[in-house]
């Protein structure tokens, strides 16, 4: 039958915490520091009355002399950390794809571009070009008055 001690997730019973030099009942709490070494992850017991600026009683009783799966733990910490390596690399490669598609994407707009502008020049002078084409011959400035067929116009005043 496993007892609290056997669980890492396990509270103590009121009753079995140990009492502090002022008279608490104490506290269970995880080392978190990885100093001292071989101590971060192990459980101990602490008085309530400890003030992080203050200390008025300074009890601490261990109840893990190592970690509760410690090794485990460590392993399952380097496996997550890989994975989100693993997942950071993939999104890394995703951006840098999608950077090399836009950069083709704006190369092939601003090709379109230049074509555009070539186009609507050529129009212009195409447009241009049809208008003088299309002039009224009455209105064409022949220095001696004949219109195509090479009859001459008369003019009156």
């Amino acid at each position: 039958m496993s007892t609290w001690r056997d669980d890492r997730n396990g509270i103590p019973p009121w009753k079995e915490r140990p009492k502090c030099h002022c008279g608490y009942r104490t506290w269970l709490q995880v080392w978190t520091d990885p100093l001292p070494q071989g101590k971060q992850g192990c459980r101990f017991f602490k008085c309530p009355d400890i003030d992080d600026d203050f200390k008025a009683c300074t009890f601490k009783q261990w109840v893990d002399t190592r970690p509760v799966g410690g090794i485990q733990y460590h392993q399952e910490q380097e496996r997550r950390v890989r994975q989100q390596q693993i997942r950071l690399k993939a999104k890394e490669d995703e951006l840098t794809r999608r950077r090399a598609q836009l950069g083709e994407r704006e190369a092939a707009l601003k090709i379109q571009e230049e074509q555009l502008q070539a186009r609507e020049a050529k129009l212009k002078m195409e447009e241009e070009a049809q208008k003088v084409r299309n002039k009224d011959p009455a209105q064409s400035s022949t220095s001696d008055g004949r219109n195509k067929k090479g009859k001459f116009l008369r003019f009156t005043q």
